[in-house]
């Protein structure tokens, strides 16, 4: 039997993307703890063609697993929280902001799952820096305190406007994404990368030294930004390379 032909410009199938939400605990005036991700998250995958699915925290490996069995790629979102420092071999210090346990240790579990599937990970800000510790890097944990000579990395004003320049290193995964050279980025980070995680490269460096993207050569696709791409989707289009490159790996690993 011949099969049907299919419309000409028919829309690539939308790959499903399991993004990890924020965790806001039950207090006064909540009373019920509640998951919560920005809408920004979720129309950057819709505009680049990709499906999104918001992955409640579990401890249960086996609830991690089946998770991945029905996404395509993982996107590991920012918040205003700290990795516990142990999780690198250090100790807290002076500097470090507050942790989300629970979180961390939920998207910790998935993102080893996901790379031991080889499945596409994307980590945004605080998403980059696990990324990092989860292949055996480590952190500075406050940017003021241990590298005084780097430039203010938290803006004040608009983030969908940026704050400084970064070099994207040719024939890197990011350089694929939004091209090689100077790229003007959003910051609004106090921690950063200090020693890359196993067979880690940097792809973009700000020019006071500081890593802003990196990425697994070991993995099909595991790349991590510090700042926050999905906010300038129309003031910089350009941005949109990072989403769209995810899903276009995403729609390959699962055809």
């Amino acid at each position: 039997m011949t099969p049907p032909l299919r419309h000409h410009g028919q829309p690539p199938r939308r790959p499903n993307i399991g993004i990890s939400p924020d965790w806001t605990e039950a207090g006064e005036g909540n009373p019920f703890a509640r998951y919560e991700l920005k809408a920004v998250y979720s129309e950057a995958v819709l505009r680049a063609g990709g499906l999104p699915f918001v992955l409640p925290y579990s401890d249960d490996p086996t609830c991690v697993e089946a998770y991945l069995d029905r996404v395509s790629g993982v996107l590991i979102t920012g918040g205003a929280f700290d990795i516990n420092p142990v999780a690198y071999g250090d100790t807290a210090r002076e500097g470090m902001g507050p942790m989300k346990e629970a979180r961390t240790a939920f998207e910790s579990a998935l993102m080893r799952a996901a790379l031991k599937r080889n499945m596409p990970v994307l980590g945004i800000c605080g998403g980059m820096q696990l990324l990092n510790v989860v292949l055996g890097g480590t952190l500075y944990q406050d940017i003021g305190r241990e590298l005084p000579e780097a430039r203010e990395h938290e803006q004040k004003h608009d983030r969908t406007h940026p704050q400084h320049p970064v070099d994207v290193k040719d024939g890197t995964l990011l350089a694929e994404a939004v091209g090689k050279g100077q790229l003007m980025v959003n910051s609004t980070h106090h921690q950063a990368v200090k020693a890359l995680g196993n067979q880690v490269v940097a792809s973009a460096v700000s020019s006071d030294g500081v890593t802003e993207a990196i990425e697994s050569s070991a993995h099909a696709f595991a790349l991590g930004v510090q700042w926050h791409p999905e906010y300038m989707l129309t003031t910089l289009p350009v941005h949109g390379g990072v989403y769209k490159v995810f899903i276009h790996k995403a729609r390959d690993y699962r055809r």
